[in-house]
């Protein structure tokens, strides 16, 4: 938190004493959620390129945070809205079908595992978990023919 605070603090930032305290806190909250945990540990990798062709069509994405398990895939995005929903359901269908998208490639690379699939709302913060039943009426169409 100390490290937080110091570089928040900095000038340039735009941010008071209580400003800086508010995005510290949000910031280790995400660092420190369990559900986020392998995610920021040894195997979790930042900004990773994801391409591949699903359904014909060509997806690709810079994915914010991933982790290949040994029992699954996870892989999370960052969304910085002020308003969060309450639940997946009525998050932005532009977010459900970017990580619609994202599992796709994700499933042909990794055909062993599941691939779980959550948005990080950076303000409150809130971890959400994206049901697969929910992906899967995001996911990407056929290209037409």
């Amino acid at each position: 938190e100390a490290a937080a605070l110091r570089f928040l603090g900095r000038p340039g930032t735009g941010l008071d004493a209580a400003g800086a305290g508010q995005l510290a806190r949000e910031v280790l909250a995400i660092l420190d959620s369990p559900d986020l945990a392998p995610l920021f540990g040894p195997g979790g990798r930042a900004e990773v390129p994801l391409t591949g062709v699903v359904a014909g069509r060509v997806v690709g994405g810079l994915v914010d945070r991933l982790v290949v398990l040994p029992d699954r895939v996870l892989v999370a995005d960052y969304k910085t809205n002020r308003l969060a929903p309450a639940t997946a359901e009525p998050a932005p269908a532009t977010y459900l079908r970017q990580m619609a998208a994202y599992r796709a490639v994700l499933r042909a690379i990794h055909p062993d595992r599941p691939v779980a699939c959550v948005l990080v709302w950076t303000a409150g913060p809130r971890v959400m978990p994206l049901p697969d039943s929910l992906l899967d009426r995001h996911a990407p169409a056929p290209a037409a023919a």
